[in-house]
């Protein structure tokens, strides 16, 4: 495809959910060469943002380290909105999390976006790693979003204050899978983003909890909706439906309780998986949402999708082993882009 910039997919914005997937036999150095080439291709493809998800003691997942991650994509490229799709905020203390922000938005002015989380993005062992001094279970998710958020606001008369950070318009987004963050967004006014390519179950009554009780705010005066979808696109069915297998071999290996490097896509993954697992996974990654195929039959579910959900974008993540596939899966999308 030529050059020219395209930005909508049946009139909503489309952006890249990127965990920097580490392949079986690579490393993160490679790993971050290839969020890279896709950042900076997807950025002249038209996508909108480009977000990196914080998720720990996961050795296919290489983005643990996200603000430092952001910045890294955000000073290779030009344009594109970077920023966290999620920063887990239970994991950190607020103001740690303004200043990073604070630097990002300073050195990249308007391109910054924090999404924010209260999951521990790993297991529970990893968590207390994580909180051990923040003494923090996410119950108080919403006071350490009041503390995060009026760091950012003008104040001579607090006692601790950000800088960087103070006085910045940096976007904060909630992310979810279930319905409280949905409710505190609404709650809040901000946009929300719902985890769709994991937790498909739950998204039409998100986004009905969102919608129904959202009030305006400052920061956003109607509801808008980010849904997380999985697309793994290629030529014809069977070859997207064997890029496919990776993904399911990543999910399977959660089942598990024994996370792995991304592994290369296998031709018939019946013969590693039992019925059960198979279940498991096809749960998680139920078709609605995780669309697998030629560019024919992800359009069409895309369109699907979009008319079934009324999402005001959506936000897509490819974990496809071959880097050159995972690049033509994405120019795919952007094909049918307007």
């Amino acid at each position: 495809m030529n050059d020219e910039k395209v930005k909508e997919f049946n009139n909503i914005p489309l952006s890249v959910l990127d965990l920097s997937p580490i392949n079986e036999g690579s490393d993160a150095t490679q790993s971050f060469k290839n969020s890279v080439e896709l950042a900076r291709l997807t950025e002249r493809w038209g996508f909108h943002r480009y977000w990196l998800a914080e998720h720990h003691n996961m050795p296919g997942i290489g983005s643990s380290a996200t603000s430092v991650l952001i910045g890294h994509i955000a000073g290779a490229t030009q344009k594109i909105r970077v920023g966290a799709g999620g920063i887990m905020l239970p994991n950190h203390a607020p103001l740690v999390i303004a200043e990073q922000f604070g630097t990002l938005e300073s050195i990249y002015p308007g391109r910054i976006d924090l999404g924010l989380g209260r999951a521990p993005g790993s297991d529970q062992a990893t968590a207390y790693a994580l909180r051990r001094t923040l003494h923090s279970s996410g119950e108080d998710f919403p006071e350490q979003l009041d503390e995060l958020r009026a760091y950012f606001e003008p104040d001579n008369t607090a006692r601790v204050r950000a800088f960087p950070g103070e006085g910045l318009e940096i976007p904060i987004w909630l992310l979810g899978s279930s319905g409280f963050s949905a409710q505190l967004a609404a709650q809040e006014g901000l946009p929300f983003s719902f985890a769709s390519h994991f937790a498909p179950a739950y998204t039409l009554q998100a986004l009905q909890l969102y919608h129904q009780h959202f009030k305006p705010s400052q920061a956003l005066q109607q509801p808008y909706a980010m849904l997380g979808i999985n697309v793994i696109a290629a030529e014809t069915d069977e070859e997207a439906n064997f890029l496919a297998t990776s993904q399911q071999q990543q999910f399977l290996s959660l089942t598990r309780g024994m996370p792995t490097q991304l592994k290369p896509p296998i031709n018939n993954i019946n013969e590693v998986w039992s019925p059960y697992e198979r279940a498991s996974v096809e749960r998680t990654l139920d078709s609605r949402s995780t669309m697998v195929g030629s560019p024919e039959t992800v359009k069409r579910k895309l369109e699907s999708f979009i008319q079934e959900t009324k999402a005001n974008e959506l936000i897509i993540n490819s974990q496809i082993y071959d880097q050159q596939a995972r690049l033509r899966s994405y120019e795919i999308v952007a094909e049918m882009m307007e």
